[in-house]
């Protein structure tokens, strides 16, 4: 079975997580977990989460790291910095959304990958952000094993996810995105009944 784990810092925003975690969750070959530098987190919603790993106890193998945005990604932990580190040098498939893409951008991490963000403009000041690509006025960037998305891309980060790690076929895919952008009637009328 693969393993998702999902990144949540407190604070963490919970609606850019949620398509891609319940997709992944009911499916039989995939399992998610959540890992933090606490053992628990509340998100900008209100969820207490008690997480399954803390960093430093986190699983020898997994398959995705998805770092979830949220308000408290200017942490400077060196265990976060050494575990995000490890994760690229594995070359662990890596989704990075909102603020979580700040914190790729403040220690060097973007440099080497097509990307997109909140805003480029947040990322001047920091002394580590010299990418080799401009920044892409995107909602969501995938390059190799990075997929990038801003704090408005829920949807289209689920999509490049699901398709970086080979979920389904593009076009499965694309039939759960759209039930979800455009609702079940509208759902029904392009594809048909997904219960006949």
């Amino acid at each position: 079975m693969k393993k998702a784990l999902f990144l949540l810092l407190d604070e963490f925003a919970d609606w850019e997580a949620s398509y891609l975690s319940s997709t992944l969750n009911q499916h039989e070959n995939w399992s998610i977990s959540t890992i933090s530098t606490e053992e628990r987190v509340r998100s900008i919603g209100g969820f207490s989460v008690l997480v399954d790993y803390t960093i430093g106890n986190e699983p020898q193998s997994y398959d995705l790291l998805v770092m979830v945005g949220g308000n408290s990604w200017d942490d400077s932990s060196k265990e976060l910095l050494t575990f995000v580190k490890n994760t690229f040098n594995e070359n662990i498939i890596i989704g990075a959304i909102c603020g979580a893409v700040d914190y790729l951008a403040r220690y060097g991490f973007l440099n080497d990958y097509k990307h997109t963000g909140n805003s480029v403009y947040e990322w001047h000041n920091y002394e580590n952000y010299q990418p080799k690509y401009e920044f892409i006025e995107k909602q969501c960037v995938r390059d190799k094993s990075l997929i990038t998305a801003n704090g408005t891309a829920a949807l289209e980060f689920t999509e490049l996810t699901l398709k970086a790690i080979e979920f389904d076929t593009d076009e499965s895919i694309e039939k759960i995105i759209y039930m979800n952008k455009y609702g079940f009637y509208s759902y029904c009328e392009k594809y048909g009944s997904p219960f006949v």
